[in-house]
This record gives structure tokens, C-alpha cells and sequence, in this order.
């Protein structure tokens, strides 16, 4: 049974920090494309940043630049360092296991993350 599971959201003011964490298990972690999705209320889902296999990253020019994504292959674990944290950040994010052209393809439930002061 594949199982994504997020935590590390909450509240936090303007310009404050979160980490998030994505741990799975029931694929084999290095194998995936892992990937950070938010949806803010109203909104369609929307990528925040991804990680492949080899660590390449790739960013929303909405967190390009206070968004950090890391993986480690060993615990089967996906982050993202969020600094500077804006009102706009407010969503569920979500994280995402893919493969490219294949039909693997999973979500974890979602985390919340609200930033207000």
C-alpha cells in the first residue's frame, strides 16, 4: 500500500519560515519524481516546486527564490523549506510521486499551511 504522508504545516506570521515533510512508503522513493503542490481556496492546484531522481529542481516563480526542495533517498523523504512567507502562500499543500510516462502517480492527504499575522 503506497502512502504519502505530509506534516510540518500551521500558522505562521508574514515573513516567518515552515519545513515541510513528505515521508512514503510503499514505492521504491528513489524511483520518483517527487513534487510540492498547494491549493488555495478557489483555486485551481498548482505546482510549487519538484525534485527528480537526480536532484534536478524546478520552481513556481512564486517560490523561486524562498522555496527550497530536497529529498533523502534514505529516509524516503521529500522537504521544502519555505522561507520568507508571504498571505498568498495560504493553501493545502500536497505532495506528489510520479514517474514520467508511466501510470504511477500518488498524493498525500495534504498539509495546511496559514500565513497570518
Amino acid at each position: 500500500q503506497v502512502q504519502l504522508v505530509e506534516s510540518g504545516g500551521g500558522l505562521v506570521q508574514p515573513g516567518g519560515s515552515l519545513r515541510l515533510s513528505c515521508t512514503t512508503s510503499g514505492i521504491v522513493f528513489s524511483f520518483y519524481v517527487m513534487g510540492w503542490y498547494r491549493q488555495a481556496p478557489g483555486k485551481q492546484r498548482e505546482l510549487v516546486a519538484s525534485i527528480t531522481t537526480g536532484s534536478r529542481t524546478n520552481y513556481a516563480n512564486s517560490a523561486s527564490g524562498r522555496f527550497t526542495i530536497s529529498r533523502d533517498n534514505a529516509k524516503n523523504t521529500v522537504y521544502l523549506q519555505m522561507n520568507s512567507l508571504k498571505p498568498e502562500d495560504t493553501a493545502v499543500y500536497y505532495c506528489n510521486a510520479n514517474i514520467p510516462g508511466r501510470g504511477d502517480d500518488y498524493w498525500g492527504q495534504g498539509t495546511q499551511v496559514t500565513v497570518a499575522s
